[in-house]
């Protein structure tokens, strides 16, 4: 292996890529000898099997980062990305990689830590159920307005200065680490049409009506976002977030932003009658978020809705969502994920259950046909309005939601209360259950514990914790995001006979 240095940064020739690692990078070594294996290179847009020459700009203890400068061999593994804007939007970074092995490298990551973190017996593990769809499978994107458009180094290279300086901005995905700065998107590969041509339509009439960009360093502008969503019945919601104030406190539109705005929404109703929710929030804050924004809806119903098969009777479940609701990203693949859950619980009608981090209800609902009772608890007050509303939209009067901190409102007087769980289904955000829920839970004692996570790696601790009373049982990996390393993941656990309590 050859190696040249440029300025700080050192150049390898000729190194093989190994393996795929996580954040979807991949794994290159250098440095290596007959008395050492080498330092771990962690390396960006290339797939295992790829033959590069590698520039490594940053070295730390343990391991370094680096990107491919050239690459010398292609991998049979390798596959044509369909995004035109592959290597420099941050997502999806696995389109190079051929699905099928996109699959078994996500297995491997689940297998891994459970057995690595959580010493789980993996024995009972499924082989992963991959998406029918791996391109245009998304029912939800949101895009920004930036004065700051990320270019890459050949494009800085060829425009000139009165160019840049005169430039707009961008509307599309944020750069890679940087906060400010746009990547212009002209086509995403996520999701489907008329998705893009909407957003295409919005940038085309703000650059042709000079309705400015919003420059987060220095809050000006009047354009901030837009959001599209879409439901398997082929309804459309676009949201678009302006900006009308310096005034962060300010929340009502102004009537100079009025004059901007109407005609934008007139011009997007005339053109796309796909669009059966179109709603606009007012945000004068330093930061995007808009769940404690008013929405106004300016065309059509305030809410789309998306549908779902229930599971063994049939049912078809109707889910009103709103621009704050949470609803899984893969319509698809939720209905498969939420059919594993039901079969691994296998309730037969008379059982208590209780659903942790229940978001807006989907879980809860597409369980309450098969149970007696069904309690979900949430953190987001507005996640648990919409649990109660889409309870009442599909007619289900066994269900009861809870908002508030799940280690403060999961406790013996509240089990006491809601009666004592026969099933837990636990889904938690990425960071896993704070130890004092997996306290409640051991005392709980509930005959199963069925864990769903988007994190192997915490899912395989909080596991580690329940080993005490509960047995893991079938695992069942589920991958929500094609060309991504995120992979969601469902556990099976019993609770062991020989501990339980009277």
């Amino acid at each position: 292996m050859k190696l040249r240095k440029t300025k700080q940064e050192v150049v390898y020739n000729d190194v093989e890529i190994l393996d795929a690692a996580a954040e979807g990078m991949s794994i290159a070594k250098i440095d290596g000898d007959e008395a050492n294996n080498g330092m771990v290179v962690f390396v960006p847009f290339v797939v295992p099997g790829d033959v590069v020459d590698l520039k490594v700009f940053k070295k730390k203890k343990n391991y370094a980062e680096g990107r491919a400068v050239a690459i010398k061999k292609h991998s049979p593994r390798r596959v044509e990305p369909q995004c035109p804007h592959f290597g420099t939007c941050g997502g999806c970074k696995w389109q190079i990689l051929n699905y099928d092995d996109q699959l078994a490298f996500k297995q491997k990551q689940v297998k891994d830590n459970l057995e690595r973190l959580g010493r789980v017996d993996t024995s009972l593990m499924r082989p992963i159920c991959g998406s029918d769809n791996i391109y245009y499978y998304r029912n939800k994107l949101e895009y920004t307005f930036s004065t700051k458009r990320w270019r890459t180094t050949e494009e800085m290279d060829a425009i000139d200065k009165e160019t840049l300086a005169n430039d707009p901005g961008a509307l599309g995905f944020h750069a890679p680490t940087l906060f400010d700065k746009v990547l212009n998107i002209e086509h995403c590969a996520l999701q489907k049409e008329p998705s893009n041509a909407i957003r295409l339509a919005i940038r085309d009439y703000a650059l042709s009506h000079q309705l400015p960009f919003y420059d987060i360093r220095n809050h000006t502008g009047f354009l901030r976002n837009i959001v599209i969503r879409n439901s398997t019945l082929g309804e459309w919601m676009v949201v678009v977030v302006v900006s009308s104030s310096s005034n962060p406190d300010e929340h009502n539109l102004s009537q100079q932003a009025e004059a901007m705005l109407f005609p934008l929404l007139d011009m997007l109703k005339e053109q796309f009658p796909e669009i059966t929710s179109l709603q606009y929030i007012v945000n004068n804050k330093y930061n995007d978020s808009y769940t404690d924004l008013d929405v106004v809806t300016y065309s059509g119903k305030d809410h789309i809705v998306e549908t779902m098969n229930g599971y063994r009777d049939g049912k078809t479940l109707r889910f009103k969502i709103n621009p704050k609701s949470f609803f899984q990203t893969n319509s698809l693949q939720a209905q498969k994920l939420y059919s594993f859950i039901a079969e691994f619980a296998d309730l037969k009608g008379h059982e208590t259950v209780y659903d942790l981090y229940t978001g807006t209800g989907t879980i809860a609902l597409f369980l309450a046909g098969q149970c007696s009772k069904v309690v979900g608890i949430e953190y987001v007050e507005e996640a648990i309005a919409d649990a109660k509303t889409n309870a009442s939209y599909n007619g289900y009067d066994n269900t009861a939601f809870f908002a508030g901190d799940m280690a403060k409102v999961l406790t013996q007087e509240f089990i006491t209360t809601h009666g004592r769980p026969d099933t837990i289904i636990t889904d938690p955000p990425r960071a896993g259950m704070h130890e004092k829920v997996i306290e409640q839970l051991l005392l709980t004692e509930a005959e199963k514990i069925i864990y769903v996570s988007c994190n192997p790696a915490t899912q395989a601790r909080d596991l580690a914790l329940l080993a005490s009373k509960y047995k893991v049982g079938r695992i069942q990996p589920v991958d929500m995001f094609p060309h991504t390393q995120h992979v969601e993941n469902v556990v099976e656990l019993t609770l062991k006979k020989t501990i339980k309590t009277a």
